[in-house]
């Protein structure tokens, strides 16, 4: 169980020993010849390995299956009853070709009836099947009074699933709370809550302290809500181990500012945060799985309000870094509250540092909602992140650092401006303003996540999500074995 009492994880997995009934996952193929056939190989530890398992559907369930028009297309479910009319298995419908929905597993957990399950199939791989199976059982209930199914699928080895499903469903809760119960004191209090089950080191700078500290954009930003802004900081693991920094863009909730959002793009902004939340439920796996490794989180919390103190259009304002930076827009503030906890991370440069964040429109614009885009001029780096990215179907894009574009981000009063005119290259231009901030550190990447899921998919509820951060976890784990 994770120790986050906002935090709702249900018991996905059956206990050793239990006594499951079986679901037969098959191909329309499969069903026609009433024969699971052999699949050829298993995406379970990335290399493809040859399986030679095949079985017999069970004739009574073939039987009912095939009375009753069942075409076992993608999704498709269907319980068969025993002998005493009772339910006795199900079957579930792979389409035919399983590898276009690898996480087609997740329909199950919200169709199951209660009880324990085990999944007769040769068409998947089980190990990415059972974790798509857990990540679809899913739900935000902590507003609602209805109960939820008690549906438990008999998986072999389930720690390391279980311990990616603790961090997406951590970094999905984070981003589905509303902000009167997830603000910058809230966040903070999730973080020590993180750090102190795993024996990290929390500390926090608060408020005016943050000047006394020298991260004045932190300040800046977060400077107009009740909720004090701060730059929390978590450090786990031991020195001489690689050192893995993970920054995580706290925005709370963004007005815009003074430059103030429309009611339809304030909506969501309770998301704005999904930086910080992703970051804190990849720090998650991280220490759940004792990787040797120096680790420092480092999450900017603050609310982008509007009163008498906020920020203005025009204002120019001195970064941790020395660099000045013109205010044109108080709706571009996320680069902000980045810029200086990456100048901070910088100062003692990691061996691989990774920024996540909900920075830009644009990044939507090129990518749309569901695939990450990501920016390095580490070369070897995002190799390893695209082929992390093809073995645990955790889809995550390049887009380039283009320093053709890093003119447009000057400004005329300052050293450089928080948002360029014209709209053109938006995504990129915000990347090279954060570059700016990283000089020391060879090995760094920035995503610009969306940290929300639009429309319903088998393995993601509509709501926060999790983007990325299970590859990422991949590609954490194999510096640390170096």
């Amino acid at each position: 169980m994770t120790p986050f009492q906002y935090i709702e994880r249900p018991a996905v997995f059956s206990a050793k020993g239990a006594a499951t009934k079986p679901v037969y996952a098959v191909t329309p193929a499969e069903l026609d010849e009433g024969r699971i056939k052999s699949f050829p190989f298993t995406l379970e530890e990335g290399a493809p390995k040859f399986i030679p398992k095949a079985g017999i559907l069970d004739s009574k369930a073939l039987a009912w299956a095939k009375a009753s028009g069942f075409k076992a297309e993608a999704g498709a479910f269907l319980l068969v009853p025993d002998e005493n009319g009772d339910v006795g298995s199900a079957i579930f419908g792979l389409g035919s070709d399983p590898l276009e929905a690898p996480f087609i597993g997740g329909k199950l957990s919200k169709l199951l009836p209660s009880g324990d399950w085990r999944i007769e199939a040769a068409s998947v791989a089980p190990k990415q099947f059972a974790l798509g199976y857990g990540l679809g059982s899913y739900s935000f209930t902590r507003y609602k009074s209805e109960g939820s199914k008690d549906v438990r699928l008999s998986v072999d080895d389930a720690a390391d699933i279980e311990r990616q499903l603790a961090a997406v469903f951590l970094a999905r809760d984070l981003v589905n709370t509303p902000t009167n119960e997830m603000g910058p004191i809230e966040l903070e209090t999730a973080f020590r809550a993180l750090g102190d089950y795993y024996g990290a080191t929390v500390t926090s700078i608060v408020g005016e302290d943050l000047l006394e500290e020298n991260f004045p954009l932190i300040h800046t930003v977060g400077r107009a809500s009740v909720s004090p802004p701060r730059l929390l900081e978590l450090r786990w693991g031991e020195q001489g181990h690689p050192r893995v920094t993970l920054v995580g863009k706290g925005v709370c909730f963004d007005t815009g500012g003074l430059d103030i959002k429309g009611a339809a793009n304030m909506a969501l902004m309770k998301k704005d945060m999904g930086g910080a939340a992703n970051v804190m439920g990849l720090a998650l796996m991280v220490m759940d799985a004792g990787l040797k490794v120096d680790l420092q989180v480092l999450v900017p919390a603050v609310e982008n309000s509007i009163s008498g103190n906020a920020f203005r259009p025009g204002d120019i304002y001195r970064s941790r870094k020395g660099i000045t930076v013109q205010i044109d827009n108080t709706d571009a503030e996320g680069r902000l509250v980045l810029a200086d906890a990456l100048a901070y991370a910088d100062e003692n440069p990691p061996d691989l540092m990774i920024d996540m964040s909900t920075l830009t429109g644009a990044a939507r614009v090129a990518l749309g909602t569901e695939l990450a885009p990501y920016f390095t001029d580490d070369e070897a780096l995002s190799a390893k992140l695209a082929e992390a990215a093809k073995t645990e179907a955790d889809p995550m894009w390049r887009l380039p650092l283009w320093m053709g574009y890093d003119k447009d981000i000057r400004a005329r009063a300052a050293d450089i401006t928080n948002s360029p005119s014209g709209g053109m290259a938006g995504a990129i231009t915000a990347a090279l303003f954060l570059k700016r901030f990283v000089t020391a550190t060879k090995s760094w990447a920035h995503f610009d996540i969306y940290a929300w899921v639009l429309a319903d998919k088998p393995h993601a509820p509509v709501g926060g999500e999790a983007f990325a951060i299970r590859a990422l976890y991949r590609v954490v784990r194999d510096v640390a074995a170096k």
